[in-house]
Parts: structure tokens; sequence; C-alpha cells
């Protein structure tokens, strides 16, 4: 049985680390030697590595106290294997358990065999069996294996290793592996790729404080390549098939990211030497392969025309975004956004509101405008909305993505949102953003959080990015304040004064208000109110900002129990599609989740059903009965998001997990409310302590002051 060495480089990488040893200890393919190199790798990260080699023979670990590179990682690992094979594996990324099998059962004779890489980014179910086919790509083809620049997935003859003296670069972080690859396609005849051997690459959620080799700053990544391949351009500058190779990738990755960093006018200043003698590496025939404007680009390169060059690159972005414009309607907006709307100079009393993505007239935006109409100091106020809305003043309204949305947000100097706005909004100079935030949070939050299971995996990239953009953030408690400051790595003006949005739960004549609710919505007036208002499950989605939900109430069965004392409003988180089916409970069950202020369906409630979402904070102020439906509490605390505090011990009212304890509850709940009574009172003075119902006038203060 031939022997596999198994290459893994260890550093930073301390959350994945088990997850790759225990996926290659498990392999159908036993004969392996499986060499981990700690690269400078924290104290952890080396305490798993003797672990698991004290309780597993064919690991040999490797320390190295100074970090020297992957690429120096890699060339240790070779000069101890002593396999038939060699496979490379990184420490972040995983295997299924047969993969090594698969690749051993179909080298036969070659040198080399590559698979399939297959992106992921949550823990894969590794014993899943991959459907397998085999597939050789001849001489003519070999080199598009090459194409990603990386020997991840290829089993490797050790001795074609040894007689060709393949070795990784050490000069460069990034793209080391082209050193080793291209050395590689010369000796290399044929190069079968079998589908059904998989490799599990993973791409991080966490690029910001976490990112992978690949996840760089792209100038750093970008300096890498140009090292590369200025190195291998001179060194194998004799042999025409790859030199043939190397300008081939040179120009795609000039088109793909290249363009795309200098963008930047600062970047063409600080890499145009670089990129043009790089440039001037590059054969004059394969350059006219490129269309006329990256040629022209390529020739002023060439030529060390950096004013040409600069012009160049401004016209081909704007005939980029110009083609890209006549895509879509919206596109269109975004082009003419970015040139014309954005070079109009800024009106200073020119405020843009938004809510819940354009759902709703709510929230703390809706406070923070009606106090500065109230005030009459000559604000124009735009509102941003899916469709057209009743709402007091004489606010402009618009349409969420439409041109005069883009017109509005480019010329305001003020944005008071409660959500994130759109990546390719540019925030600029003058403009003040108000964040507003919609929570006192329970759920883990962004940076807080391990693994992000919603919709976009690039989640954390995003948040990060779009709140970058934010001047001011809200925050109700101190609790809140210090998880913001660390989930969103927010460094700039905390407004610690409480939310906007609960000022009216602090009104004096608020059971006035609630009776005027009822008759105005149809409730009816000698019965009870329970608000049941859920959150989203972040794995159960249709599309990004579109998720799932199953109503796990028995509406039918609580109107037979309940239905003579109470009605129950049903109110769905925002990101929410799916339509709640009342069906069989009329006149018990309303529907509400297309209402536009929630904080208006707490005055009129009398109790609030919740689970994990952050309503039961809010509601708390008005110092109501809470009950937390959490039919699926290990799951969601335990993989989904996690929680910041101990929901068993510290919520301020029973955790039921059926539709029968909610209704015993209900009927009891004079004893549940004494049996809480202690908890409520310490959970009010730590999340409610700043709430004195003058947020809002706190905020206009410190955000407009200087105007009012």
């Amino acid at each position: 049985m031939k022997k596999v060495s198994v290459i893994i480089p260890v550093y930073r990488t301390l959350e994945f680390l088990e997850e790759c040893l225990e996926s290659v200890r498990k392999q159908t393919y036993n004969a392996l030697e499986i060499i981990v190199v700690s690269d400078g790798a924290d104290e952890e990260s080396r305490r798993i590595i003797r672990s698991y080699a004290a309780k597993d023979s064919r690991i040999h670990a490797i320390f190295s106290e100074e970090r020297k590179g992957v690429g120096h990682a890699r060339n240790v690992g070779l000069d101890t294997a002593t396999g038939d094979f060699v496979y490379f594996l990184d420490s972040d990324d995983c295997l299924p358990h047969a993969t090594i099998q698969c690749l051993v059962e179909h080298i036969g004779d070659y040198e080399m065999l590559s698979g399939r890489l297959k992106k992921m980014t949550v823990k894969p179910v590794l014993g899943e069996e991959e459907e397998q086919h085999h597939k050789v790509l001849r001489n003519r083809n070999r080199a598009r294996l090459f194409r990603n620049n990386s020997v991840l997935n290829r089993l490797i003859s050790r001795p074609f290793i040894e007689k060709h003296t393949l070795r990784f670069s050490q000069e460069v972080e990034g793209y080391s592996d082209l050193a080793f690859l291209v050395p590689a396609l010369i000796h290399i005849e044929y190069v079968p790729y079998v589908t059904g051997c998989v490799y599990y690459k993973r791409k991080r959620n966490d690029p910001i404080t976490n990112p992978a080799l690949s996840q760089r700053e792209r100038q750093i990544k970008v300096a890498d390549f140009l090292c590369m391949f200025n190195l291998l351009k001179e060194q194998y500058r004799e042999h025409q098939e790859v030199t043939t190779f190397l300008d081939r990738q040179f120009l795609n990755y000039y088109r793909k990211t290249v363009i795309m960093l200098l963008e930047d006018p600062e970047q063409v200043d600080q890499m145009f030497a670089n990129v043009a003698h790089a440039v001037k590496q590059v054969d004059q025939l394969a350059m006219g392969t490129t269309n006329p404007i990256v040629k022209a680009e390529l020739q002023q390169l060439y030529k060390e025309k950096q004013r040409t060059y600069r012009f160049l690159i401004r016209l081909h972005h704007f005939l980029r975004q110009a083609k890209r414009a006549l895509k879509s309607k919206r596109k269109a907006f975004i082009f003419l956004y970015r040139q014309w709307f954005l070079k109009m100079p800024v009106k200073k009393k020119l405020i843009v509101f938004e809510s819940f993505l354009g759902k709703n007239y709510s929230d703390s935006p809706k406070n923070i405008y009606e106090e500065l109409q109230r005030s009459k100091q000559g604000y124009q106020c735009v509102w941003v909305f899916n469709e057209k809305r009743r709402i007091p003043g004489k606010a402009k309204q618009v349409k969420r993505f439409s041109l005069r949305y883009y017109y509005y947000t480019a010329r305001a100097k003020y944005w008071v949102t409660n959500s994130r706005l759109p990546m390719h909004l540019d925030k600029r100079p003058d403009n003040v953003y108000l964040q507003t935030w919609h929570g006192t949070p329970l759920k883990k939050l962004v940076f807080d959080m391990n693994e992000v299971y919603s919709a976009n995996p690039d989640y954390k990239k995003h948040f990060y990015t779009q709140s970058r953009r934010w001047d001011y953030l809200i925050a109700a408690n101190h609790y809140s304040s210090e998880i913001f400051r660390r989930a969103f790595k927010f460094d700039k003006q905390m407004l610690e004064y409480g939310y906007p949005r609960n000022d009216v739960l602090h009104d004096k004549d608020r059971d006035q208000q609630a009776y005027r609710l009822k008759q105005k919505l149809g409730i009816p007036l000698d019965k009870k109110v329970i608000l049941y208002a859920p959150t989203w499950r972040d794995d159960d989605f249709y599309e990004p900002g579109k998720y799932k939900f199953q109503l796990r109430l028995d509406l039918q069965r609580m109107k037979e129990k309940l239905g003579d004392t109470y009605v129950i409003l049903l109110r769905m988180h925002y990101f929410i599609a799916d339509h709640v089916d009342t069906s069989g409970a009329e006149g018990f069950a309303y529907n509400f989740s297309t209402y536009n202020d929630i904080a208006d369906l707490y005055l009129l409630s009398d109790v609030l059903i919740t689970d994990y979402s952050s309503v039961f904070f809010d509601y708390a102020n008005l110092k109501r009965p809470i009950l937390f439906y959490t039919y699926d509490l290990e799951k969601y605390r335990d993989t989904l998001r996690g929680f910041y505090i101990n929901i068993e011990e510290e919520v301020p009212g029973p955790l039921l997990r059926d539709s029968e304890a909610v209704i015993a509850t209900l009927l009891n709940l004079d004893e549940t409310v004494k049996a809480y009574e202690a908890n409520y009172e310490r959970f009010y003075e730590k999340f409610c302590g700043w709430e004195q119902g003058n947020a809002t006038k706190k905020v206009i203060d410190h955000v407009f002051g200087s105007s009012l």
C-alpha cells in the first residue's frame, strides 16, 4: 500500500484546526504520513498539534517559533516527507472521508492528479460520499489546471518532486505555489482530473479580523503576484511554453485584479513602477490579444507614461460602468449617481430618513423626524419607502432605488437610518450618518459570531464596510454600548441616551393612546391583547433578506382556550417573507406584520410573547408580562447565533416549549408575574435604566445642535 505524505502548514487557524486534522485522520485511506508544520502558530494551536500527535502515530509535528511563511512551511514538510505521494492541505480547510483514497485509486502511473475544489462557508457534512468521474486532460489542456495558481487537491509523485527539485518560493506570502507549479508544467505530459475527489476550500466569513491568505489587502496580493511573475519570467525566459503560460496569467490577472486596484488614483502613484516593470516582461504579441482599451493601457505602462495611463484607466472604468448601466434600470441609476449626482454640492439642510430598508414609517428615524418637524428649523426632509405612505409633515417621499432616491442620497448632508445602507452608496466627506440601530442585542452580532449561517456568506465583510460610514451610533444601555463597540468594531461617537423610539413608552398618556389605537385598528375593546413578535432564523431562507418562517403556535387551540379573554396580534420580523396563515382563528388572530410602527402594538398590548427577538428589551419599559416561546432554544443558542446573556436565568419571564405551555401560562398569568417579579426588576435596571422618555431631544441636540 503506497504511502501519502499530507503536509499541513499551521498559522492563525485555531478555530478550524481540529476540524482539519479530524478530516485527515478519518480518511478511508490509512497509509498516511501527516506532517503538521507549526509556522509561528499560537500556543493553543501548538497544544492541539501536540495532542493529536500523541494520539495518532501517523502525525509528525514540526514547530517553528518564528513565522516564516507558507512557502517555507511547505518546503520543511517536503524535506521531511517519506511517502510515495505528497498532498498539500491548508489548516483551515478539510476533506471528505474518501478524498485521498479517490486520488490514489486514479493516479496510476501519472506524476500528478488533480481533484475538485469546492468552496465552503460553514462546516460541511464530511461523511457524505462524492460521485466519482474520471476525466483526463491531454497535453494541450493541462495548463488550464494550473490557472488557479494552487497546489491544493493535487496528489503528486514524490520521486517526481525530488527529481525536478520542486519547491515553493519563500520570498512572497502569496502566490508562492507558482514557483512549484511552473517547473512542474514543463515536465508533466498528462494531468488527470477527477471531479469526484473533493477538497473543501474554506471561504472565511471574517476577512477583517482573521483573513485567509487569499483575503489579504489587494495591494499586497498584487505586489506578491508581480514579484513572482518577474522572478519566474527571468528564470524561464528560454522556455516558450512557460513564458506563454506566465504571460496569459499576467494578462488575466491584470484584467481581473490590477485594473480594479488602480481605479484608486493613489494606488496608481504607488504601484505604477512595479506594474510597468512587469509589463515589460510580457511578449508584445500576447498583448495584442487583449481588447483595445487594455492594450492601450499596457502600451502606456510599457512606455512608462503615467499621466496618459491615468487618463486611460479612468476612461476604462467609465466605459465599464457605462456598459453595466445598459443592463438594467437600477444599474443605469447607479451610473448617473456616480457620474453626476455625487459631483453636485451637498445640501446642508437636507436629511434622508429610512427605516427597515424602506418597509416602514417607524422606529427611531420616525421619532427624530417628527421632533425636527416640531422644531421648525427649516430642514428639508426626504423619506425612503418601498411604497408610498401617509406620513405627517412636509417630507418628500422617494421610492427606494429610484432615480430620485439616488439624487437625494447624493445631495443630503444627513442620513438617518436604523439599518445598513446599500454597499454601492458612497459617503461623501460632508455627509453625517446617524445610525440609530434597531434593538438591544440578545443574539450575537457580526464579529462576535464564529460562523455565519445567513444567506450572505460575505456578511461580516459587507457589514464592516457599511459600518465604517457611521458617524454616530445610538445605544439604549451600557450593555449595548460595550457590545456595539466590540461586535461592530465601532470607534466613533456612541450616543448613550436610550432609543428615541422608546420615548413613547414613557408618555404619561400612554393608556389613552392605547385605547385610541384599539379603536383605530379595530381591536375588540373588551379583550386583552397578546402581541406575538418572533425573530427570523439565520439558516432558513429563500435568498438574502428573505427568510422563511413556520408559525409554531396553535392558533386554533389558543382561540378555543383563550378566545373569551384575549385576542392575539402577530408581528413577524421584517426579514420574513412568508405570509402567516391565520385561517381557523378569525376574530382571534390579527396579522399586523406590515403595520408601520411596532411601538403602537406595544402600547395596546397587555402581554408579549417573543423568542430571541430584541423586542422584549424595549417592551420591558412598560413593565408588562413577557413570555418566551423558545421551541428551538438549543439550536438557536448553540448553533446559529449564541446569546450574550444567560436566557434561562436572566430574562423576565418563563421559557415555554409548546403551545400548551403557552396557553397554560396565559391562563395563570398572575402567578407567572409574581414568580418573575424580582427577575423583572433586575432586568429593568440593567437594560432600561437610560430610557427616560427624552432620548429623541438628546440625540437631536447632539447631532443637529450646531444647526439649531
